[in-house]
């Protein structure tokens, strides 16, 4: 009886710290696409939330003011991404937002800066730059309230 008992505590242990050793793989092969995910919410705190931001290398989760044409305008607020799963990720807002004001949370990437962990990027420049799935950008577009 004790052997047994051993015998599945060692296979539990063992399972366990295989999840753990290769989390961030784990989390890109069990259906988790490249990509972000976030709703209409209040900036009255001074920041954005995605609920969840999925991607395949270190970067930046980037808000950009956007309107009806659904382009990139300036950068608002970012904040650091680790590869894998991001949950709940807040960027602090560099500027005033109004409520109804539409915002735009994109993936960009830590490539082409000086500086690495620093956000490089200006509008249009390509240090930090978004990165693109299927030559789309990898974003979505909410509206603060």
């Amino acid at each position: 009886m004790k052997k047994h008992i051993k015998t599945t505590a060692f296979l539990a242990a063992t399972l366990i710290s295989g999840a753990f050793a290769s989390g961030s793989a784990l989390a890109m092969n069990h259906g988790d696409k490249v990509g972000v995910w976030g709703d209409d919410q209040s900036v009255s705190e001074g920041t954005v939330t995605a609920k969840k931001v999925v991607t395949e290398e270190n970067g930046w989760l980037v808000v950009h003011r956007t309107d009806e044409a659904m382009k990139p305008g300036p950068v608002v607020g970012h904040a650091p991404l680790k590869k894998g799963k991001n949950m709940d990720v807040a960027a602090i807002l560099t500027e005033e937002v109004a409520s109804g004001d539409k915002l735009m949370l994109m993936i960009h990437n830590e490539e082409g800066g000086s500086k690495t962990g620093i956000f490089e990027y200006t509008l249009g420049a390509k240090e930090d730059g978004p990165i693109r799935r299927d030559g789309k950008l990898v974003m979505t577009v909410i509206t603060a309230k």
